[in-house]
């Protein structure tokens, strides 16, 4: 569903192609990169939570309002596949619904 929103959103297709290897590449910035690590970190969420550096790591790339938008976006989306993932929704079934049919990509 993202990949498909930010593909009608403008975003070049080789960047959707290097999340898989967001570490790696070199077509994130720096800010990027957090938001990815943040990301991972709390779709995986370490049995002794976030520590200290992580979390001055990204209060170095975003402001407090900042982070606490970009984690409630990483529960909420972590909700919603948690919910898919429970009552079997096939992924794309609702693409017509959210208009993503414009991506091209079913």
């Amino acid at each position: 569903m993202h990949i498909k929103q930010a593909k009608i959103h403008g975003e070049r297709e080789l960047r959707l192609y290097h999340l898989s290897i967001w570490r790696e590449s070199n077509l994130f910035t720096p800010r990027e990169r957090a938001a990815l690590e943040w990301t991972e970190l709390l779709t995986k969420l370490p049995e002794h939570g976030v520590g200290d550096d992580m979390y001055n790591r990204m209060r170095e790339q975003f402001s407090e309002k900042e982070l606490s938008d970009l984690t409630f976006s990483v529960m909420a989306i972590n909700a919603w596949n948690r919910a898919n993932i429970a009552f079997r929704n096939t992924p794309g079934s609702a693409d017509a619904a959210f208009g993503l049919t414009k991506a091209g990509l079913s």
